[in-house]
Formats: structure tokens, C-alpha cells, sequence
């Protein structure tokens, strides 16, 4: 059996690395697959981990396909009865001809009956058995859907940052769809495929033990060959897995950059890492693959159905000239001789089903060991429904705030004991070199991420005890990459506040200063972005900003939006900025020296902690301040 590269191998990509090989087989346990990347695997402790993973998502429908299993091997015993029919109708037949006399007709017609009795108790057994496993199947994928889907929903915003939406497609949809053959089919199929060669192989022997053994004569050529070619089988499917994850990175890196390459006449040594990759994988499949191909068919011939006809045949009239056995036995074990090959097929297809499986598997763990938000006290949760609390002045308070992040199995301090105030009404820059925690910490003000120890208050509530509906009630943010959803423009204008009229997003378009630009689209507020429209992302940085205006929170998280825009529409978006700032407590991330003017405190921001804070006057000695404030007056934008 050799490996695909069909599109069942495009479904198996993951990220994978190198690694101890001689990792132990903990790593395989359920706990540490939550903690494991693939890139910390080798690909033998990926294989280990893939299983270890299997048998904890299929746990819930195990019951299921251990009744399945043994409604297969009944469905195997069945199988002897057509068997047993067709030598007594053979017998008959062969009696009445060597007799000179008439058949039997009432003997023949219950050999007939018992016959097809038989089949149909045969199928009717079997497909009960699938039908079982297949509503396991359709009960496991829609629970692990409901769970990929609860915990992503509870997942911190930054989680999202981090994770392509292929990647989340992935999981919810074709990883799940991987584990169907392993749950709906595998059980049955593979149980029924080993019982029914053995039942089939007794009856021969009963039949006749030469005849038994002429059936199975070139199983054991087929059996030292197929050994051969599927030494390490596991680990090298594990590698073409990781391989197949660089060949799909390294093009989608590729596609999603080309109009910068492109620009930058620098198509050639950008795609290089996606032809390596691409070469890297087909070096390794072909060198894997070419000498499994001679051994296939070889393998494959020694079992073929012409050669097994010739064997059996020609060995059975050989013992009937003998007179060891009588020529409805013969037919009977040449029929069992060419039904065998067929379970060893499905035993080699459910075999690679079950290597895919197991690479999904470990991403589905993965997934569903989603760092997770921390939920509301049901206490606190009962008592804000009985008494809700109103939105407040926007006052902000970070108290000690620490967190860190493990990159490469390493920790990293992205904040440290950082307490800052946010007046109500006050706009703070925070500004510091890039890897200061800025961007930490002001996101952290829209739960992006809970802080590891301390708390961020708005009005004196932790945000640990709002609603999500309450926090951003209170909290609205504009980054500098606008994602914007595939429906409406009043929609995406309106994602904060469905409720709202078409003059209400009018205004807050109009505000924003991206009015003109829906009205001369030919279906305005209808229009669908990504498919009616292809929106700029200035554009889209105005619609981000209109659906803030109305949200009309009291509280902005604002990454400086014009950083990424070109000079024609800064202007449009800053004017835009202004109206969206006016009368609401502002923490912006400056990028540009011009970002700090008119600012009421800087804050600034060195190896995660607050190095100073206060008006511009006020930290005027710091040294990070000197050097913007330089960088401002010579001209220079960025800090």
C-alpha cells in the first residue's frame, strides 16, 4: 500500500520540528499533548502523541464501536453459511448428474432459500453494525465541533491574532471530517476484514487442510514483502505531514505577501523558501515512493486474482485426479482463496486512514486546549444580572499588571508590576521601543489577555468580573489592521450596535469621513465587502473607526491607525481620529512622533515595565523622551 499525494495528504498539513528523538513516551499522554507543539516533536513522538490523542477524542464513542466490532465478526461467522450452500447445491447438482437421475428439486430449493436466507442475514447484520458506528461518527463530530467552537469563543483576542482563520477552518471542519472513516468505517470494516479471512480460511481447513493451505500458498511472499515496505511506515508519515506543513506555510507566507514582493522586484528570492520547501517534499516523497512502487507490484502479483485461479485449480484437479477431494470442494476453497485479498486492501487503507487521523487528532487537542479567558465567578455572573451596572465615566486603572508569554519553550516577561491610572476624559500615549510590552498592556484594556498576576479596572470593576457584552459596552479599540467581516458596510458599521438606524451609521460614516466614499458604490451600505467591493486600507481603517463612533463607548484602545496608510487619505483618517478621541479616556500606542502631541501623559515603556509616566514637561529628563522629542523636531516620523 503506498502513501497518497492526493488531496487526502493536503488535509494531513501541521507544523512539525525537530526534537529529542529519543523523547520518551510520556509525551504522548493526553496532559502533555495540550503543552506540546509539533515543532517540539520528532516524528516518532509525533506518531506516539497522534495516537495517545485518538483514544482520548474517541473515548466517548467507544462503547459504540466495540458493539460495532462485535456485530462484524457475527457478520463474519454468517458468511460461511453461502459458503456451506453453494458445496451442498454443487453436491446435489454433481449426485443427480453422476446418478443419471433428476435433481432433487425440494432439496435444491431449500439450499436456495438457505442461501439467500444467508446473504440477507449477512448484510442485514453488517449494515446495522455501520449504521451504528455512523451515528457515533455524527455524535462525535457535532460534540467536537460544540467544544472547538465553545472554547475558541472563550478564548482570548490574541489567540486570534495568532491563529490563521485556515487554520481554525481546519480544525472544525476537515479535521473532524478526517476521524470519519476511523469512526464510521474502520471498526466494522477492518473487524470484518480480519474475522471474515479467518472464518473463510477454518471452513477451508475443515473442508480440506491441502486445499486450505493451496489457498493461502503465496500469502507468505505477499506478507515478507509488504513487511519490508512498511518498515518505519509511521515515523515517515509523520515526516511527510511536517514536510506537506512547510510546502503549505511557506506558500501561503508566499501569496499573502506577493503585491509587496512584487512591487519590490522581488518575486524570485521571496518564493524561495516555498520552492525549497516545495522541492524539500518531493525529493523526500520520491525517495520514498520509487522503491515502494517496484515492491507494490510485486506484492500485488503474487496475490492477483489470475494467479490464485491458477494455483488453486490446477492444484485442485491435481488432488481430485488423486482422489484426496471432490470438485465441489475445490470450487468452494478457490472462491475463499480470492475473497482473502480483499480484507488485506481494507486492512492497508484503514491503515494510512489511521496515520492521517492521528496527525489530526494532535491538532485537535491542541485546539481544544485553548488558553482560555478566565470565566466569571457564577456568583459575581448572578448578581451583575440583578443588578446590571450602568456604563461609567471610563476611568482606568492597571494594578500591578504582569504577564509573559512561552515562545519556544522559553519565558518570556512581556509586563512586569506596571500600575498605571487613566483619568476619565484623559488621552495616555504609551510609547517605548518595540518589545517594551506597549502593545501588552494596551490591549490587555479590551481582554486580548488576562494579566498573569494583578487586575485592570474600569470604574473600580476588575474586567474579570464584566460580561463580555458589559466590557465592551465600555471598550472599543481600532488597530492599525482593520478586519472587517464579509457581509454589509452597514453591518460592519453596525457590529457593536445592530439595533441602529440607517441615519445613525450614515452619521458615524459621515463622521468618519468614509461617507463619500459608500455613496459611490452602487449598492451604499448594502454593499458586501470582499465580494460587491475591494476596499482600500485606508477605507477600511474609516469603517473601523465609524463603527467605534457608534459604539459611542466611553473607553478607546487606539493603535495608532494612519501608520500603514499612504499620505493621500492620513489626513482623511486623522480628522476622522479627532472627532472619534473627543470627550472619551484614550490609551493610544504611539508609532509616530506626531502621535504624542496634545496627549495629557506619556507613558513610557522599557522591558515591560514603566520607566516614567507623566506630562511631556514632566518627563522631560527621561532619556527614551529626549530622543523622541528630538526625533519630532528634526522631522523624523517614526519612534
Amino acid at each position: 500500500m503506498l502513501p497518497r499525494s492526493d488531496r487526502e495528504l493536503s488535509d494531513a498539513h501541521t507544523h512539525s520540528g525537530a526534537h529529542d528523538p529519543d523523547a520518551s513516551r510520556a509525551s504522548a499522554s493526553p496532559e502533555n499533548l495540550q503543552a506540546a507543539s509539533s515543532e517540539e516533536m520528532s516524528d516518532r513522538a509525533k506518531r506516539a502523541a497522534g495516537k495517545a490523542a485518538l483514544k482520548d477524542l474517541l473515548k466517548p464513542v467507544r462503547g459504540a464501536l466495540m458493539v460495532g466490532r462485535i456485530l462484524a465478526v457475527l457478520s463474519s461467522v454468517v458468511m460461511i453459511a453461502p459458503y456451506i450452500a453453494l458445496t451442498r447445491i454443487s453436491s446435489l447438482l454433481l449426485e443427480a448428474h453422476d446418478a443419471g437421475t433428476a435433481v432433487d428439486a425440494q432439496a435444491l430449493r431449500a439450499e436456495v432459500w438457505f442461501l439467500i436466507g444467508a446473504f440477507v442475514t449477512y448484510l442485514g447484520i453488517y449494515f446495522f453494525a455501520l449504521t451504528l458506528t455512523h451515528f457515533a461518527d455524527l455524535r462525535l463530530m457535532m460534540s467536537l465541533r460544540e467544544r472547538i467552537l465553545d472554547r475558541i469563543a472563550r478564548a482570548p483576542l490574541s489567540w486570534f491574532s495568532n491563529s490563521t482563520s485556515g487554520a481554525i477552518r481546519k480544525s472544525v471542519q476537515d479535521d473532524t471530517q478526517t476521524l470519519h472513516t476511523l469512526v464510521a468505517h474502520a471498526p466494522v470494516e477492518t473487524t470484518a476484514a480480519i474475522a471474515t479471512p479467518v472464518v473463510l480460511l477454518s471452513y477451508a481447513f475443515w473442508i480440506d487442510w491441502r486445499l486450505a493451505l493451496l489457498a493461502i500458498l503465496t500469502y507468505p511472499i505477499y506478507i515478507a514483502l509488504q513487511v519490508r515496505m512498511l518498515n518505519d511506515m509511521g515515523p515517515k508519515t509523520a515526516t511527510l505531514d511536517t514536510k506537506l506543513s512547510a510546502v503549505s506555510s511557506t506558500g501561503a507566507e508566499f501569496a499573502e505577501g506577493i503585491a509587496v514582493v512584487k512591487n519590490f522586484g522581488r518575486t524570485g528570492k521571496a518564493h524561495a523558501r516555498f520552492a525549497r520547501a516545495a522541492q524539500d517534499f518531493a525529493d523526500f516523497y520520491w525517495d520514498w515512493c520509487g522503491p515502494l512502487l517496484r515492491g507494490s507490484a510485486l506484492s500485488l502479483a503474487v496475490i492477483s486474482a489470475p494467479l490464485l485461479l491458477f494455483i488453486n485449480l490446477t492444484g485442485g484437479a491435481l488432488m481430485m485426479r488423486a482422489g484426496w477431494v471432490g470438485l465441489p470442494e475445490v470450487l468452494t476453497c478457490t472462491l475463499i482463496s480470492l475473497v482473502l485479498p480483499m480484507g488485506i486492501e481494507v486492512l492497508g487503507m484503514t491503515a494510512w486512514s489511521y496515520q492521517q487521523a492521528g496527525n489530526s487528532a494532535l491538532r485537535l487537542v491542541r485546539v481544544l486546549a485553548t488558553e482560555q479567558i478566565e470565566p466569571i465567578d457564577p456568583a459575581v455572573e448572578s448578581a451583575r444580572r440583578a443588578h446590571s451596572r450602568p456604563v461609567g465615566d471610563g476611568a482606568v486603572r492597571f494594578e500591578n499588571v504582569s504577564y509573559a508569554y512561552i515562545c519556544d519553550g522559553t519565558r518570556i516577561q512581556a509586563l512586569e508590576d506596571v500600575s498605571l491610572d487613566l483619568p476619565a476624559g484623559s488621552i495616555t500615549a504609551l510609547v517605548g521601543p518595540s518589545g517594551s510590552g506597549k502593545s501588552t498592556l494596551a490591549t490587555m484594556l479590551a481582554r486580548f489577555r488576562d494579566p498573569d498576576s494583578g487586575r485592570i479596572l474600569i470604574d473600580g470593576v476588575d474586567l474579570r468580573d464584566m460580561s463580555e457584552a458589559e466590557l465592551y459596552a465600555n471598550v472599543a479599540f481600532v488597530l492599525q489592521e482593520a478586519h472587517l467581516l464579509r457581509m454589509s458596510i452597514r453591518d460592519n458599521i453596525a457590529l457593536a450596535k445592530p439595533e441602529a438606524s440607517d441615519e445613525e451609521v450614515w452619521n458615524a460614516a459621515r463622521s468618519a469621513m468614509i461617507a463619500a466614499d459608500i455613496e459611490q458604490l452602487e449598492h451604499g451600505l448594502d454593499t458586501i465587502v470582499g465580494e460587491q467591493t475591494d476596499l482600500s486600507g485606508g477605507q477600511r481603517q474609516r469603517i473601523a473607526i465609524a463603527r467605534a463612533l457608534l459604539a459611542d463607548t466611553p473607553i478607546l484602545v487606539l493603535d495608532e491607525a494612519t501608520t500603514a496608510t499612504d499620505p493621500d487619505c492620513e489626513a482623511e483618517i486623522q480628522r476622522a481620529l479627532n472627532r472619534l478621541v473627543a470627550g472619551r479616556t484614550v490609551l493610544v500606542i504611539a508609532h509616530h512622533a506626531e502621535s504624542v502631541r496634545g496627549v495629557d501623559q506619556i507613558c513610557v515603556m522599557a522591558d515591560g515595565k514603566v520607566d516614567a509616566v507623566g506630562a511631556p514637561l514632566d518627563i522631560s529628563e527621561n532619556p527614551y523622551w529626549r530622543h523622541l522629542a528630538g526625533a519630532a523636531s528634526e522631522g523624523t516620523h517614526h519612534v
